[in-house]
């Protein structure tokens, strides 16, 4: 018996060509290695790209959320409502500010949030909800804003920006989502606002980075908001670097006691380049999941859907549920998948079963949908550098493995 020969697949490699080594060598060499010409010219084209009229880059996406939650004012007293399902930075960035988590559970057999139970956890003290695009997939958005409309009366604005929406306010955790699209808009354009990782792991990387987006129509002014964002993440420096450079213009104030986290154009020269070659990325992530699906699906795996008729996913993570197994079962799969070479995920750990949030009083008996999706969810390699051969060993050693069971 001719055994298979093992792959080395690692989970989710940064896909780097020599263009954006040699744009990151230019932004070393023209003596701007911090926030310059190119961060302003990538966000310039990420606005260009999303379809709104104003993108900031920040140095994380956790960063672009708190800083938000910051500059409309939410604090101590208010509530913010996100998923029981998602990574700790969509709910650690509410502690951050001093407000209450609310994790809403999953509905049943799904990854986003149980639209049914979201109005229930709407309160006089809710701010803000935090839906989240798990694996670059849109949440349905247009349930979420009739669930805010008609808790609309509950809503209690604590400062001027809160009284121009007049209502609860949609944030997205859009890291997994840059490039999606659901009803002919794109993730960006449907909430009023939506942040975006360029972590090393994420389909657009600068290595660290994330930006922020919001949607026009909404009676904010873009350049007062773009510059608020400016001075929180510049120190509350009233000048940054770039403006400083101007004869005799040295002179600053610092306006607030406020927060470091910049993008520098090292990190905006390299995701030039990636914004370049983006909808080819996700051209071939799409081949990859399609891949996935035609020989998985038909065998009773389950997985989150990437594409339909209304909603295109930026195909981001390939979530594969294997029916009738639990943790120990699925944990088993993970390391017997490694020892042939290829490096397996979980997404994600519930918040509650984490000390932080138990700490906080959260209980995973509370969210039992959460858990279920959770308790044999695997997470298959889905990136741009595996080639169809490595897919299909990737499927083959899988689909070994369920026959064990």
């Amino acid at each position: 018996m001719i055994k298979t020969k093992v792959r080395n697949i690692p989970f989710s490699p940064p896909d780097i060509t020599d263009a954006e080594i040699g744009e990151v060598i230019k932004a070393m060499k023209s003596g701007w290695i911090t926030t310059g010409p190119r961060t302003k010219e990538f966000e310039k084209k990420i606005a260009e790209f999303t379809g709104v009229n104003t993108a900031v880059c920040l140095n994380s996406a956790t960063a672009a959320m708190e800083l938000t939650l910051r500059i409309l004012g939410i604090g101590p007293g208010d509530e913010v409502i996100t998923s029981a399902y998602t990574y700790t930075a969509s709910a650690s960035i509410i502690d951050h500010v001093g407000a209450k988590i609310v994790l809403v559970d999953t509905a049943k057999d799904s990854f986003e949030m149980d639209y049914s139970k979201l109005g229930d956890a709407i309160t006089e003290k809710t701010k803000l909800i935090i839906p989240v695009d798990i694996a670059g997939k849109m949440c349905d958005y247009n349930t979420i804003f009739k669930i805010v409309e008609s808790k609309k009366e509950l809503f209690k604005a604590n400062n001027d920006i809160q009284k121009l929406f007049n209502r609860v306010i949609v944030m997205t955790d859009g890291a997994h989502a840059f490039g999606a699209e659901r009803n002919g808009l794109k993730c960006g354009q449907v909430s009023d606002f939506t942040c975006y990782s360029f972590h090393a792991v994420k389909n657009l990387t600068t290595a660290e980075g994330g930006a922020v987006v919001w949607g026009s129509g909404l009676g904010l002014d873009d350049d007062w908001l773009y510059k608020q964002f400016m001075l929180y993440s510049l120190h509350g420096q009233s000048k940054d670097a770039l403006a400083k450079t101007q004869i005799g213009a040295w002179e600053y104030d610092i306006v607030y006691p406020a927060y470091k986290c910049n993008m520098t154009d090292i990190m905006a020269g390299f995701g030039l380049i990636q914004l370049k070659r983006y909808e080819e990325l996700m051209r071939r992530r799409k081949e990859i999941i399609e891949m996935y699906d035609k020989a998985l699906l038909p065998i009773g795996i389950q997985s989150l859907q990437h594409y339909g008729e209304v909603f295109t996913s930026s195909g981001h993570l390939y979530l594969a549920r294997i029916p009738g197994i639990g943790e120990s079962e699925r944990n088993e799969i993970i390391v017997k998948m490694a020892d042939a070479g290829i490096a397996c995920n979980v997404h994600y750990k519930p918040l509650p079963m984490f000390t932080a949030y138990k700490n906080l009083g959260f209980d995973i008996k509370d969210y039992p949908n959460a858990f279920g999706m959770y308790e044999n969810e695997i997470t298959l390699p889905l990136h741009t550098l595996l080639s169809d051969a490595d897919v299909e060993y990737v499927i083959e050693s899988l689909m070994k493995l369920m026959k064990e069971l």
